[in-house]
């Protein structure tokens, strides 16, 4: 049984930085391309940021590019998610899954931007 679990949110003024971490456990995860997602109050859950297996081809939704990166450990089974240059609307919770959302969702970190 796959566990995931977020960590690295926090309450951050616009324009700050935060990373979140992810540990993958019960299972492998070097076969899938892995992702966030993030899900904001009365909004339904999107797609952020994936990372392939050889964490050298990465996506990214237009809304963050060019200021988060993802990558990824396939030693320590973890996912990062380095945010930078925060704004209000990256208000959210945010989940790492596989990018096919194939496993059971965590519980997921709090990241709160302030204007």
């Amino acid at each position: 049984q796959v566990q995931l679990v977020e960590s690295g949110g926090g309450l951050v003024q616009a324009g700050g930085s935060l990373r979140l971490s992810c540990v993958v456990s019960g299972r492998t995860y070097n076969f899938y391309t892995m992702a966030w997602f993030r899900q904001a109050p009365g909004k339904e859950r999107e797609f952020v940021a994936s990372v392939n297996v050889g964490g050298d081809s990465l996506d990214y939704a237009d809304s963050v590019k060019g200021r988060f990166t993802i990558s990824r450990d396939n030693h320590k089974n973890t996912v990062a998610l380095q945010m930078n240059s925060l704004r209000p609307e990256d208000t959210a919770v945010y989940y790492c899954n596989t990018r096919s959302k194939a496993w059971a969702w965590g519980q997921g970190t709090q990241v709160t931007v302030s204007s």
